[in-house]
């Protein structure tokens, strides 16, 4: 029996909130799918996943992000 796949979601620069990170759950996750909130960080390594359902983000391909003052 193989585990099910875990979600990639690519986001855009233009989805970050705040300083290069995504929230999760995001807003297109059913409402039984819902953990508490957690903001992951895709800048610095260009993906990062939930440590509670395992949804992994990722920078989309080409996204460049805006970094300093």
């Amino acid at each position: 029996m193989s585990a099910q796949p875990k979600a990639i979601v690519e986001v855009a620069a233009k989805d970050l909130q705040g300083p290069g990170v995504v929230f999760c759950p995001n807003p297109k996750m059913p409402l039984w799918s819902n953990h508490p909130r957690v903001f992951i960080d895709v800048v610095t390594e260009g993906a990062g996943q939930c440590p509670y359902c395992g949804t992994e983000y990722r920078l989309k391909t080409g996204e460049t992000v805006a970094r300093g003052h």
